[in-house]
């Protein structure tokens, strides 16, 4: 065994994973529990595939594996959703105004 043979990925490489039902469940069910919910489409890269984010009114979100991108069309109008395209609009403030939150909350209970 080599000095780095315990850090190297397993498993086979090239392979990324696939949307599964459990992904497309989990959105459902996301979506479904908040309100003014989003959805922004991820393209694919060498590192996953197409993805999903979901982003509530309040900025909450969520991301998952989707099966490309017309299946993610597909589902937004089956959902009633809109879906755009991050590539060319970007992410909404309310996302990173809401991941800022959340750091700050976890540093303040950190130091306590």
């Amino acid at each position: 065994m080599g000095l780095f043979d315990r850090f190297r990925r397993r498993g086979k490489q090239g392979v990324l994973r696939t949307a599964t039902d459990a992904d497309t469940t989990y959105l459902e069910g996301w979506a479904s529990s908040r309100r003014g919910v989003e959805a922004y489409l991820e393209p694919r890269t060498t590192v996953t595939e197409t993805t999903v984010v979901l982003i509530a009114h309040d900025g909450e979100w969520t991301r998952r594996r989707v099966a490309g991108p017309d299946a993610a069309h597909r589902w937004a109008r089956k959902m009633g959703i809109p879906l755009y395209d991050v590539q060319k609009t970007g992410y909404p403030q309310r996302m990173r105004d809401y991941t800022a939150r959340q750091r700050a909350l976890r540093k303040k209970d950190a130091s306590s």
